[in-house]
């Protein structure tokens, strides 16, 4: 997210048990996410493996991510994108990945899909469900850019 308001992380904590953390965010959700998955699948998170390591988790500069010893740190935007997948959000995670990839900030997704800005802002931090409908202009969109990039 590049947005000056973009989601940063107020707190983190340690479940006490696997791979999971309790990440509280400054709009005051709060999920679990398993970060099993990264841990086991990057060479970079091997560290965490250990129970000892993976529990000393914090929060990065300025809510930007959660970091460990060892120069570690997985990054707020991500974070929640697999908060909110885990959490029964995946269609707030389909949103925010169209938008990375095609590098949209809210202003200019909103005005690829003739919304307003706010809504979009509301798929973001899934305070609304992403319509269906949305769900398909997603990949409509997507189809018309690549036949106008073709022309």
């Amino acid at each position: 997210m590049s947005e000056a308001n973009a989601i940063r992380i107020a707190n983190v904590k340690y479940v006490g048990t696997g791979l999971q953390l309790i990440v509280r965010w400054t709009n005051n959700q709060e999920m679990t996410v398993s970060l099993e998955e990264p841990v086991y699948r990057l060479k970079g998170l091997r560290p965490l493996r250990t129970q000892a390591v993976f529990a000393r988790a914090a929060v990065g500069e300025d809510g930007c991510s959660v970091a460990w010893p060892g120069d570690i740190d997985i990054g707020a935007d991500r974070l929640w994108e697999m908060a909110l997948e885990q959490n029964g959000h995946a269609d707030a995670a389909e949103f925010i990945r169209w938008r990375w990839k095609h590098g949209l900030s809210l202003t200019a997704a909103a005005e690829a899909l003739g919304l307003s800005r706010r809504t979009v802002a509301y798929y973001v931090s899934a305070e609304q469900e992403v319509p269906r409908t949305v769900l398909l202009a997603l990949k409509g969109w997507e189809q018309e850019e690549r036949r106008s990039a073709v022309v």
